[in-house]
């Protein structure tokens, strides 16, 4: 069986100049994961590297382009989980870290925790010897420009996403030769969000889950309607029934549109190699590697491939 690795750069509800910027940031990031994977590293390495790849990248909602909250502040979640051990750890409300991913992989295998929180997961990132950084370099003059003519969380909602259920999130899964499987989530929020507010992607179950036995999921969407559905367990509870990965999120995408109306997307991959890229959504960008090349897509239906020298 051939290394995998699938990431998605979150749902987006309408075309507009850079989804060129999206697309290529996204298969940037999975050929840098998929390299890990090429070199022997881990699936939890091949995660990591793909989500720092886009929290890297200031055309996502992540680390370097997070949005705003209400009060003009930045405040970032983020989740890994392996699936051999089930150790996770994420970290919610941080300030200033370039690279809430990484931190969060600090609180799986330095703390006895799984979840630090605003000041204390600060603390323990300088602590540790993590680098903080000035708040104001993690925000765009793009995103300034976006908070303060959306003054409100209702029209951000209903004004620039146009649907009720947009939601930015980057994420990552990946698998190796032998079946290991791990998840990687981060997140800037949605934008004018009250202060401390916490979405779907630091939350395991709702954001991201990896487990041999099943598999790994990284949700986006709307983070209320996943978190109340527990979206990326119940994906892999259809995988374990003896559903296709495909299948298994198409069902529970549908579960969340009929219980609580909301809509969503994720990337999903198999401990056998088995790989899916779903949405309901009007878009969500995404790319994947795998034995047969890079592959990607942004609007429904939509799978394209471009041949790589694996």
């Amino acid at each position: 069986m051939s290394a995998v690795i699938v990431v998605h750069g979150g749902v987006m509800a309408k075309p507009e100049e850079l989804d060129q910027a999206f697309l290529d940031g996204v298969k940037a990031a999975a050929c840098d994961g998929f390299e890990v994977l090429k070199r022997g590293g881990s699936p939890l390495d091949a995660v990591e590297a793909a989500v720092r790849a886009m929290e890297d990248n200031s055309v996502f909602n992540a680390g370097h382009g997070a949005v705003l909250n209400a009060e003009g502040e930045v405040e970032m979640d983020a989740l890994i989980m392996d699936g051999k051990t089930l150790s996770s750890g994420a970290v919610c409300s941080v300030t200033d870290i370039a690279n809430p991913v990484s931190l969060a992989r600090a609180v799986m295998e330095k703390t006895d925790h799984v979840i630090l929180t605003s000041r204390g997961a600060t603390q323990f990132a300088e602590s540790i010897g993590i680098t903080t950084v000035p708040t104001g370099s993690l925000v765009t003059e793009c995103e300034r420009k976006k908070w303060k003519k959306h003054k409100s969380y209702a029209t951000v909602l209903n004004e620039e996403y146009n649907t009720q259920w947009a939601h930015d999130t980057v994420g990552a899964v990946a698998v190796d030769s032998v079946g290991n499987v791990a998840c990687a989530t981060s997140t800037g929020g949605i934008r004018n969000k009250m202060a401390g507010r916490v979405g779907d992607a630091p939350i395991i179950g709702c954001g991201g889950y990896a487990d041999n036995i099943s598999g790994a999921v990284a949700c986006t969407g709307h983070g209320e309607s996943i978190l109340k559905v527990t979206l990326a367990r119940r994906i892999l509870l259809h995988v374990e029934q003896g559903k296709s990965v495909a299948e298994s999120s198409q069902l529970a995408l549908q579960y969340m549109a009929d219980r609580v109306h909301g809509a969503g997307g994720c990337v999903v991959v198999s401990p056998s190699g088995q790989w899916a890229a779903t949405i309901t959504t009007k878009r969500m960008v995404w790319a994947a590697v795998d034995h047969d090349g890079l592959w990607y897509g942004l609007d429904p239906n939509e799978r394209f491939n471009e041949q790589l020298t694996l």
